[in-house]
């Protein structure tokens, strides 16, 4: 009875522990797109682009490396689902928003350093990620590198 008594309690923490994570990781995930909607929004007036050159005809001057880095973890939820689906197999999108956070993130960021640097496009940008694993092997956070030219465009 006792042995019944300590699974109970043990699969109850089990299934407290996952809905904190859901529900406070949801919580922190929403205040976040919300920060990074504003964000982009204060930021539209810089032009991104992924291409190498600048087009003939434009003017550029002080020409600038400009980096934003983000790395966001996984929480307890995430963490969860992701193992359950590796079994089924099939799309993650529990971590889809994870990447999709860390990417926007970075790229405020490298805007950001744009913006300080007196700058009004961005020029050949490129977007690195990598995973972060603990020891078991499991992916614990997302890092996500974007960087690309400044530049002061007449």
């Amino acid at each position: 009875m006792e042995d019944i008594i300590a699974t109970i309690v043990n699969i109850g923490f089990f299934v407290f522990l996952l809905g904190i994570g859901y529900f406070i990781g949801t919580m922190v995930e929403k205040k976040h797109l919300a920060y990074l909607d504003q964000r982009e929004e204060e930021l539209k007036n810089i032009a991104v682009s992924n291409l190498r050159t600048l087009p003939p005809n434009w003017r550029a001057t002080d020409p600038q490396l400009v980096a934003g880095v983000c790395v966001i973890a996984t929480d307890y939820f995430k963490t969860f689902a992701s193992g359950v689906r590796s079994i089924f197999g099939g799309r993650v999108r529990s971590l889809e928003t994870l990447v999709e956070r860390a990417r926007r993130q970075a790229v405020v960021r490298m805007l950001e350093a744009a913006s300080g640097a007196g700058a009004n496009v961005v020029w050949n940008v490129r977007i690195d990620t990598m995973t972060i694993g603990n020891q078991q092997g499991k992916t614990s956070a997302v890092e996500v590198l974007a960087s690309g030219t400044a530049y002061r465009v007449e």
